[in-house]
């Protein structure tokens, strides 16, 4: 399959591609700023009615599904923070990390870095990309632990920052440690962050040490019961489906046919990607132009709010259309169960 890839590749217009898309890489700050405002406002009001309505009623529930869904698009955005030109939109950033960012803990800088080696010729889909395992030709059966061990992350996430960070500041060789394995938001158990330069930023410090803070004054409002115990209880919920759902899309977002020795082409990273345009629901479940992600592929810099007119225009007028659609699902489950049968084609014939 991924021979079969190479082979089509060669034929791909993107010079052409690149040429119809290029009036569409100016970001509008003024989406991204409503965009966000509106998300966390959203989320964090329903956040907080769901702490303060009875448990399991109506509208504890349907609070926390709008919770969730909002806080995701909001958490979201950090794809396209890592994306940003450097020394652009500063001020966005600052406030996503104060405003979401530090309170799911998952600072920007566990991502930046390790994102924009992802779509490295050089790196993407191989052994040094944090962001790709072989889904696609392994047993399918570990897609399924994947998206069930969602459910353990928020606990790794709060021990990290809460516990293990103040340790590591008395104790370098857990500070390291820190670095390397429980720093990257990858899905790679056995990634292995490279030492800190300024491509991760120069106040990632400053970003743990506020991570941290955060989740101490959680508790000392705790302590002083200012906040009820329910808080951290929907807090994991919350996180906990916001991951689970990420999962899922992660599992949607590649055809991952790369066993993790050869390097791959832009197009050929983007014959590897997947995108499943929709509609109203593949933007909850793939918010921020996310359910565009081999078009992403194909221009990285592309702000999401154009992703959705490149798709449209790039299927109209390519030459080659055909060959475009191919990175296309009508549907995420479409996409997974693509994903199941390559998965389990690949290991009969590995048989």
């Amino acid at each position: 399959m991924l021979n079969d890839m190479k082979v089509k590749a060669k034929d791909f217009p993107l010079k052409e591609a690149r040429a119809m898309v290029k009036d569409l890489m100016i970001a509008n700050q003024a989406i991204y700023w409503a965009d966000f405002l509106f998300s966390i406002t959203l989320g964090a009001a329903a956040f907080a009615a769901t702490v303060i309505s009875e448990s399991f009623s109506p509208l504890g529930i349907i609070a926390y599904l709008v919770a969730t869904f909002a806080l995701y698009r909001a958490v979201i955005f950090i794809h396209e923070i890592v994306h940003f030109k450097k020394g652009s939109m500063r001020a966005f950033k600052l406030v996503w990390n104060l405003a979401c960012g530090f309170l799911v803990m998952v600072p920007i800088f566990m991502y930046q870095g390790v994102h924009i080696d992802h779509h490295k010729r050089d790196i993407y889909g191989t052994k040094r990309d944090g962001e790709y395992l072989p889904f696609g030709a392994q047993n399918p059966w570990k897609n399924v632990w994947y998206v069930i061990s969602s459910i353990f992350l928020p606990a790794l996430i709060a021990l990290r920052y809460i516990i293990l960070t103040p340790l590591g500041w008395l104790i370098p060789p857990l500070r390291h440690l820190l670095w390397q394995r429980a720093s990257s938001l990858t899905i790679d158990l056995e990634y292995c962050r490279p030492p800190a330069t300024d491509r991760d930023g120069k106040y990632w410090r400053i970003q743990e040490v506020c991570a941290c803070l955060y989740g101490w004054a959680a508790i000392a409002l705790w302590y002083y019961h200012i906040l009820p115990t329910k808080f951290f209880a929907v807090w994991y919920a919350v996180v906990f489906l916001v991951l689970f759902m990420n999962s899922i899309r992660t599992l949607g977002a590649h055809a991952y046919r790369n066993p993790g020795d050869e390097s791959m082409t832009i197009v050929e990273q983007f014959l590897d990607s997947v995108d499943v345009p929709g509609s109203f629901l593949s933007a909850l479940w793939a918010p921020v132009g996310l359910r565009f992600h081999a078009t992403h592929h194909l221009f990285p810099n592309m702000p999401y709010h154009s992703l959705g007119t490149a798709y449209k225009r790039l299927k109209d007028n390519l030459p080659n259309s055909e060959l475009y659609l191919e990175a296309s699902r009508p549907t995420l489950f479409h996409a997974m169960i693509s994903l199941w049968r390559d998965a389990a084609n690949s290991q009969k014939t590995q048989k």
